[in-house]
């Protein structure tokens, strides 16, 4: 299964891709769980403060991940958090961020229990670049903490 991006590589602002072998086999829902099951109290104040800060430039909050079992399948058009379901199998689960600044797209693929988590942003004015130099640095730790998560399974 190919990791899908939010545009064509040569237009994206940011990619990034990590991975893990997984304890056990899992559905890529399930795997998204795990990862967001326990959020570390730093990465929720980072989310708070992104909130604030982005609250004056008119962008949506996003408040952070929630606890939620894998048996709530989400349909595609719900709302995962503070994603969009794009796409959805056991496989792989397609989810998308967009507003007036950015689009995000996070693509999970799950085959023969190795995980693919592939980021993907294209950014479309100014705000949305200055956004991701923070975003950016941040965002391979934050998988990485996240990924963590699914050896507690």
């Amino acid at each position: 299964m190919t990791a899908r991006w939010v545009a064509a590589k040569a237009d994206l602002d940011f990619l990034h891709c990590d991975g893990v072998t997984l304890p056990a086999s899992m559905t890529a829902l399930q795997a998204y769980c795990a990862m967001t099951s326990q959020v570390p109290g730093w990465l929720a104040k980072a989310f708070r403060l992104r909130d604030i800060i982005s609250r004056r430039f008119n962008v949506a909050e996003i408040g952070g991940f929630s606890p939620r079992t894998p048996e709530q399948v989400p349909s595609v058009g719900e709302r995962l958090d503070f994603f969009t379901v794009e796409f959805i199998s056991d496989q792989q689960l397609v989810l998308t961020s967009r507003d007036t600044h950015l689009a995000v797209m996070v693509c999970m693929d799950v085959l023969a229990r190795q995980l693919s988590v592939t980021t993907s942003v294209r950014c479309f004015n100014t705000f949305g670049r200055a956004y991701m130099v923070p975003v950016g640095l941040a965002h391979g730790p934050i998988v990485k903490r996240m990924l963590r998560n699914i050896e507690r399974v």
